[in-house]
């Protein structure tokens, strides 16, 4: 009885003490080439910078490709590789252009 009661107290206390995390997202489902996210008012405010972060993570960007606004569906996005730079050298100038 009394190990019982002690191992219920130590697990309260760890539950209790653990820091919580206003920016958890429960349900983001997603890997390197890209993901969904659970619809709702506070994720579509937010979906640009949550799915940035995703994609970060894999040194990529990120781009929305869809978006339900209904409860139960979700928004999409993919991850992408940043462009390539051509660099062309014109007489004394160097010109960078972006595809």
């Amino acid at each position: 009885m009394r190990w019982s009661l002690s191992a219920a107290a130590v697990a309260a206390i760890i539950f209790v003490s653990a820091p919580a995390h206003a920016d958890y997202l429960h349900g983001l489902v997603g890997n390197d080439t890209g993901g969904i996210i659970p619809w709702s008012p506070e994720t579509d405010r937010l979906r640009k910078v949550i799915a940035s972060d995703h994609c970060a993570n894999y040194g990529k960007f990120a781009r929305i490709t869809s978006v339900h606004r209904q409860y139960g569906d979700y928004i999409g996005f993919v991850c992408r590789f940043p462009p390539p730079v051509r660099v062309a050298v014109h007489r004394r100038h160097a010109v960078v252009t972006k595809y």
